[in-house]
């Protein structure tokens, strides 16, 4: 500014006499001093044209209008004749800006941050504005608690004009708290506040989940956690009257205040619905989670109040708008609440679109819409629309919009965009597991073939105790409602014995039909019919049991089986769920006719909960029984049900594989035709990977135990284990891995607190 002013200083006094007769007119102008801004770019500035009449003060305001560019550090403007003459000198151009240091923020982000200053490369370099450069990097860091962040930058001359910019970081820890305190609370204690919040003061397993480093972004929320916590307990007056963040002078510890205002508690003295509601106010009361007399809660108010929408859009009213009112009567310390209703436009869809599906056939996507065109529209039966589409895993993403129709009050249409992932699989490598050592897999298949939502596959399985041949084909929509037809053919030898099962080998070719019969939204029923042939062989040094069982029944045997199976499933993915439930009921019999005569039933139930923050319960059980009738006395032993390890229908993890329950005379598990086995299970955030859908950890009990045919069900039997496991869908399969204690043994217990699988299941 001192150089402008000194230049505008210079040019009045040379114009000071030769305009004090008469003004300058303009006959020509000259630039001069260009390197890399065009002439044309100062005309576009310059409030001067050739044939103006200029006298003193048009030239102070030339000189301030190109000054105000921020393009020159240097303006004169002389008279050569009848020709005005320009001369400037340019500030220089950012030829590049780069960054060292920077490990825990991204270049390109701290690119994005300076740009809104005009700090960016092919900008115009000025030191004027160096400064807030320096301080916006700063807050970035400091947004990350990073305090101690020390920031050097080197400014290089390069030809043509530019200059090169190099900020050297040294980014420094994370601050860690030393302390959070509440000031005025007295009805809860700060313990009890402050197990609330994400940020938490330094502890032993701090170190992991990183919540003792302090962040702006994550007080924030704490706050508004913290007053969530008091408005959902009837504390409606509640306020924080402050928040103190101090930093000790080296820039490592942080100390956080907050002062706090409780106010008292209320209660709701009345509930009333009011406006236009469209629907028996009956029914919708019993939407309302509030009543008279309970203690007032924003939680349930929230609930409540789209509870109510939810319902009024399944009758059409998309846009329906719930308030809720409060009355706050302060002397009594109560609250009345009002339930506005504004339901708007009833509305119909119009169109259904789909957008993003480049391989799978609109029709593959249509038949699982539950909305319809040309109906009210309904937003649950929307919402269920997208799930079903979500549970297909032909996509990694559904997003449904319900655009207005320009023009047009009371029509919608359903835009359902989805981006496809890839729905065929070749697999071929390597496992592991405990249980079965190694494992070579190769899978050759095609979830939705052809795009036609049809599901094909080949497979080939070998590992130290079975080896399999498949090929299977099923098409789940035979009708338009949704009836299912598939046929498989396998071929399998198993050895028992390096399955940790008696001495025994068997060879099975089978081929099978399945029908599956839609009962309702969240039911189906699939009828099986299956030509299985067996070639039993017993091992040498086998057990008593095992040669019976070959003496009695013979090495070859052809069953018939029909099974039926019946499902209840409403979890919103089948890979990995986060709520809902499955409840299977099965059972298979080898008819008569065949060589072998012998039935098998299970039922089994798994539900999902979500809790809090991500962390989600999940409870299964699962008990099975098997006999045989007619000629054949007991139940196979191939056909035996086993336990332990974590493979197979009946988990106990923290034993090896198939090793509990009954045992033959050669001290091998036999297997038996009871079996029963239950998990509580709870599913963990992962700290920084909270939006990873790939990966799983979860703490477990697992309980369960085999009896044999002589056997009562004795609760004293069964064995107990607790521990911890994860799962990672990795590209080549899935990674199973389990730590498990057996909290309950006998002697004989085969214990494996370690267990892990890797490769696909088969």
């Amino acid at each position: 500014m001192k150089r402008a002013l000194r230049a505008v200083c210079v040019v009045l006094l040379c114009f000071s006499t030769a305009l004090s007769a008469a003004d300058f007119v303009v006959g020509d102008i000259r630039i001069e001093g260009l390197r890399r801004i065009s002439a044309g770019t100062v005309f576009n500035y310059l409030p001067v044209k050739v044939g103006d009449s200029l006298n003193d003060r048009g030239v102070a305001d030339a000189i301030r209008k190109l000054f105000d560019t921020g393009f020159f550090k240097d303006v004169r403007i002389e008279r050569d004749g009848d020709v005005l003459v320009v001369q400037i000198s340019e500030r220089p151009g950012i030829s590049s800006i780069t960054f060292k240091g920077n490990d825990n923020l991204d270049t390109e982000m701290l690119l994005k941050t300076l740009k809104p200053i005009g700090f960016a490369e092919g900008e115009i370099f000025n030191r004027s504005t160096y400064d807030q450069v320096e301080q916006a990097i700063r807050r970035e860091y400091f947004a990350q608690g990073r305090y101690a962040v020390r920031i050097e930058s080197t400014v290089t001359p390069l030809d043509r004009n530019r200059v090169s910019i190099n900020f050297d970081i040294s980014e420094g820890r994370i601050a860690t708290i030393r302390k959070i305190n509440i000031v005025g609370n007295t009805v809860f204690d700060d313990d009890d506040l402050t197990d609330e919040f994400s940020l938490k003061t330094k502890g032993w397993t701090t170190w992991l989940s990183r919540s003792d480093q302090y962040s702006k972004e994550r007080l924030a929320a704490d706050l508004e956690t913290l007053r969530s916590y008091y408005l959902d307990r009837g504390y409606i007056n509640f306020n924080i009257d402050s928040t103190q963040v101090s930093i000790t002078p080296d820039k490592q510890d942080v100390y956080i205040t907050i002062n706090v205002t409780e106010g008292e508690r209320f209660v709701i003295s009345d509930i009333e619905l009011a406006g236009d509601l469209k629907a028996p106010p009956a029914e919708l009361n019993e939407l309302v989670e509030l009543r008279a007399g309970e203690v007032f809660s924003r939680k349930l108010v929230s609930e409540s109040t789209s509870a109510l929408a939810k319902r009024l859009g399944e009758d059409g009213y998309a846009f329906a708008n719930v308030n809720a009112v409060p009355d706050i009567d302060d002397d009594a310390r109560k609250v009345k609440l009002t339930f506005f209703v504004d339901p708007g436009k009833r509305v119909y869809v119009r169109r259904i679109n789909f957008k993003g599906n480049s391989k799978t056939r609109d029709e593959v996507l249509r038949r699982e819409m539950r909305q319809i065109e040309g109906a009210w529209i309904d937003t649950s039966k929307v919402d269920r629309s997208r799930e079903r589409l979500q549970r297909l895993n032909y996509f990694t993403e559904v997003n449904v919009e319900t655009p207005a129709v320009p023009g047009t009050q009371d029509q919608v249409d359903l835009n359902v965009t989805v981006v496809e992932q890839p729905s065929g699989n070749f697999l071929a490598g390597l496992g592991y597991s405990k249980s079965q050592g190694v494992v070579f897999s190769t899978e050759l298949s095609q979830e939705n073939f052809l795009g036609t939502g049809n599901r094909a596959s080949l497979t080939f399985n070998n590992s130290n105790s079975n080896r399999a041949f498949g090929l299977g084909f099923l098409n789940p929509y035979v009708t338009d409602d949704g009836v299912s037809l598939g046929f498989n053919a396998e071929y399998r030898e198993t050895d028992a014995q390096d399955a940790n099962i008696a001495n025994y080998t068997t060879d099975q070719f089978s081929g099978s039909f399945t029908f599956g019969v839609p009962v309702s939204e969240f039911d189906t029923l699939r009828i099986g019919l299956t030509a299985r042939n067996t070639k039993f062989k017993v091992g040498s040094n086998a057990s008593q049991e095992v040669v019976q069982f070959g003496n009695n029944n013979g090495d070859e045997f052809t069953t018939f089986e029909v099974s039926a199976n019946y499902s209840h499933d409403t979890r919103d993915n089948r890979i990995l769920p986060t709520r809902g439930s499955v409840t299977r009921l099965s059972g298979e019999i080898a008819v008569p006719g065949g060589d072998l005569t012998f039935f098998k039933t299970e039922l089994s139930h798994s539900h999902f909960l979500p809790l809090f923050s991500k962390y989600i319960l999940n409870l299964k059980a699962e008990i099975g029984y098997g006999s045989g009738y007619g000629d054949t006395e007991d139940l196979p032993l191939y056909e035996h049900f086993f336990a332990g390890g974590m493979r197979g229908s009946h988990k106990v993890r923290g034993f090896e594989s198939n090793t509990l329950g009954p045992r033959d005379s050669k001290n091998q598990p036999l297997g038996g035709n009871l079996a029963t086995s239950a998990t509580a299970e709870l599913i963990l955030p992962i700290p920084f990977l909270e939006d990873v859908d790939s990966v799983r950890v979860t703490s477990f009990v697992d309980v369960g135990n085999v009896f044999g045919d002589n056997q009562e069900l004795d609760v004293g039997d069964l064995r107990y284990s607790a521990g911890v496991g994860a799962i990672w869908l990795s590209p080549f399969g899935a990674m199973t891995f389990s730590y498990a204690v057996p909290l309950k043994t006998k002697s004989g217990d085969e214990v494996e607190p370690f267990q892990f699988t890797f490769g696909t299941s088969f």
